[in-house]
C-alpha cells in the first residue's frame, strides 16, 4: 500500500522532473550575430541541474541555511583543502565579516583597535578597504603595478609601521599578487594576512590555490564571479578560533555557535556565567561580539552546489579564452598594456584587462566608444584611484610613495570578458573589432 510519505516523494520527484525539462526547452541556442548580438563582459552559466537544486531547496521552505548551506560549505572546504568555509550574503560582507573578526577580544594581544593600520591598494574595489574605515582602522595604501595590477611588495614594505597591524589585498581579476614576498613580510612582522579571493577562485601561486595562504580568505558568488549563487559570498580559514569568531560576526554577534534549528550543542546552554547576566542565562541569547546578520538562503546554497560541479571546466574555460585573447592581442603592444601574470602564478582570469600606452594615438574613451557601437561590453578597472572617489576623499588614510599606476588605471585601463559563457565565434569577432579600430 502506498502511504502518503511516498506519494509526497514522487511528486517531489515529478516537479523536479518537470523543472529540468523546462530550463531544457528555454535554453537559448539563438546564433551569434556579429554586430547585433552583445558581447557579455561576464554572465551566469546555469542549467537545468541549478533550477532542479533551486527548486529541490524552495519545496523544502526552509529559506535560511539549511541542508544546501552545509552542503556547499563542505565542499568549498574540501576544494581549498581549509577546515572552515562560512558562507554569506555577498563578497562584501565576506570582507566585512573577514576585517571585523580581527577586531576580537577573543584575539588578545593581536586584536585590531581603533586607529590601527591595514595596508591595501588604493586601485581596489571600494569595499576591500570599506570595512577597515567602518571598523575605525586606518587604511594605508600603496600603489600598484601596470600589466598585474596587483600591490608592489617594495611599497608594502615601506609602509609597515608602528602601528600597522594587518594586511588585505585582492588577487586582482584573479592574477594572484606576489605571495612569496607579500606572505613573507606578514610572517616577518606579525600581520594578519587577508586574501580578497572574490576574482580568483581557481587560481593558483606555485600549486597552492589562492584563497588558503592568508589567515583568512574571502569569496564572491556574484553572477560576474567565477560560480555563482546569485548574491552570496564565503569566508575561509584554517585557524579555528578565527572561525568560530567570524561565525559570531555573520550570526548576529551571538556567542552560541548552534547551526539553525539546532539547541544546546555545547551541553551548557543553561549553566555558564557571561559578563554581569545573571549566572545560567541561555546561551543562544548571549552576544559576545558587535555583529550582523550576513547569513545567505539555501536556495542561493543550492544553486551553488550544482556550480561547484562545474567549476573545474569554467577555470580551464577562463585560461583558455584569456590565452586566446593574448595571442591575438599581441600585436598591438606598442599601443595596449597587455595583461602579465605574476611569476609562479596560474590565474583563473577573472576577465581580459588592458591600459592604452602613452603616445599610443588614441585615448581609453576613443576605444570604448568603439568597442560599445559595436556591442562588446566593457567595464573600467573597478574604482581606478579610490581616494578620488567622493566616498573616500576625506577617510582617515595614509599613502606610502605616489599612486601614480592607481591614477593612470582611472583613466586609461579597462576589461572585457574571457568568462566561460562566451564562444569561439564571439571572441574572433572582439579580436576583428580591435582588428578594425587599430587599422584606423
Amino acid at each position: 500500500m502506498v502511504g502518503p510519505m511516498s506519494n509526497t516523494q514522487e511528486l517531489r520527484a515529478r516537479i523536479l522532473d518537470l523543472v529540468e525539462e523546462y530550463q531544457r526547452s528555454r535554453e537559448d541556442h539563438a546564433p551569434f550575430v556579429p554586430g547585433q548580438s552583445i558581447v557579455r563582459y561576464a554572465g551566469r552559466v546555469f542549467g537545468p541541474p541549478e533550477l532542479r537544486n533551486a527548486a529541490d531547496a524552495v519545496l523544502d521552505f526552509w529559506l535560511t541555511a539549511g541542508r544546501f548551506s552545509q552542503d556547499f560549505e563542505g565542499r568549498l572546504a574540501e576544494y581549498l583543502g581549509v577546515s572552515d568555509v562560512l558562507m554569506v550574503n555577498s563578497g562584501s560582507s565576506a570582507n566585512l565579516v573577514a576585517v571585523t573578526t580581527l577586531t576580537s577580544p577573543k584575539l588578545g594581544a593581536r586584536q585590531l583597535r581603533p586607529g590601527d593600520e591595514v595596508i591595501t591598494t588604493a586601485a581596489a574595489f571600494p569595499t576591500t578597504v570599506a570595512p577597515i574605515v567602518q571598523n575605525r582602522l586606518v587604511p594605508v595604501f600603496v600603489d600598484v603595478d601596470i600589466g598585474g595590477y596587483n600591490a608592489l611588495p617594495e611599497r608594502i614594505a615601506e609602509a609597515i609601521g608602528p602601528r600597522t597591524r594587518a594586511i588585505i589585498l585582492a588577487h586582482t581579476l584573479g592574477n594572484p599578487w606576489d605571495v612569496a614576498r607579500i606572505q613573507g613580510l606578514a610572517r616577518q612582522h606579525g600581520l594578519w594576512l587577508i586574501e580578497d579571493n572574490c576574482d580568483a577562485l581557481g587560481s593558483r601561486y606555485q600549486g597552492r590555490l589562492t584563497g588558503t595562504i592568508g589567515d583568512l580568505a574571502t569569496l564572491s558568488f556574484y553572477p560576474a564571479h567565477h560560480i555563482t549563487t546569485g548574491e552570496g559570498g564565503a569566508v575561509a580559514t584554517n585557524d579555528e578560533t578565527l572561525a568560530k569568531v567570524a561565525r559570531s560576526i555573520r550570526d548576529w554577534g551571538r556567542d552560541c555557535y548552534c547551526a539553525g534549528g539546532e539547541n544546546n550543542t555545547c551541553g551548557r546552554r543553561f549553566s555558564q556565567q557571561f559578563g554581569t547576566l545573571p549566572s545560567g542565562y541561555d546561551h543562544k541569547y548571549v552576544y559576545s561580539h558587535i555583529g550582523y546578520n550576513l547569513k545567505a538562503t539555501d536556495i542561493q546554497a543550492a544553486i551553488g552546489c550544482a556550480q561547484m560541479d562545474r567549476l573545474d571546466g569554467f577555470t580551464a574555460a577562463r585560461k583558455r579564452n584569456h590565452a586566446f585573447l593574448s595571442q591575438a592581442l599581441a600585436g598591438y603592444r606598442d599601443r595596449l598594456v597587455l595583461p602579465k601574470a605574476t611569476e609562479g602564478a596560474d590565474p583563473s582570469w577573472f576577465a581580459f584587462v588592458l591600459t592604452v600606452e602613452k603616445g599610443a594615438g588614441f585615448s581609453r574613451d576613443d576605444l570604448l566608444a568603439h568597442l560599445q557601437n559595436r556591442k562588446i561590453e566593457t567595464r573600467n578597472l573597478f574604482s581606478g584611484n579610490l581616494l578620488r572617489h567622493p566616498g573616500f576623499c576625506d577617510i582617515e588614510h595614509r599613502v606610502v610613495g605616489d599612486l601614480r599606476n592607481a591614477d593612470r588605471i582611472t583613466s586609461d585601463t579597462f576589461f572585457i570578458g574571457v568568462y566561460p559563457g562566451l564562444t569561439m565565434p564571439e571572441l574572433e569577432y572582439v579580436v576583428d573589432v580591435f582588428k578594425g579600430f587599430m587599422a584606423r
